[in-house]
């Protein structure tokens, strides 16, 4: 029988993070679609003065797993706020995401 110490050991997940995947992809926008077997979660970068945005990353998931993701943002989000204050949301009339950024068009 092995002893609890060997169990523990047996039980770890060993997740290895690429140094390219550790470095990150700003998104500003996330868009978010499903159908009956899976989500689909595409982050975007829109860039100022850019009529043309490009998605950066897809991420799919089980019904399941995004339920729990759901859960596990909503803590991390009442921790922060509990730790560094509200998180203010733009107005209602303003849009969601940054559309201007107040920086010069862009020229070719």
């Amino acid at each position: 029988m092995a002893d609890s110490k060997e169990k523990k050991q047996g039980n770890k997940l060993n997740i290895e993070l690429p140094e390219e995947v550790a470095e990150g992809i700003y998104s500003n926008l996330a868009i978010i679609s499903h159908s009956n077997s899976e989500f689909v979660v595409d982050y975007v970068r829109l860039v100022p003065n850019t009529p043309k945005a490009k998605v950066k990353a897809r991420i799919i998931l089980t019904p399941a797993h995004a339920k729990r993701l759901l859960r596990a943002l909503a803590d991390n989000v009442e921790k922060y706020e509990a730790r560094f204050g509200k998180i203010e949301e733009p107005d209602s009339g303003n849009p969601p995401f940054p559309m201007g950024f107040n920086t010069p068009t862009a020229q070719a």
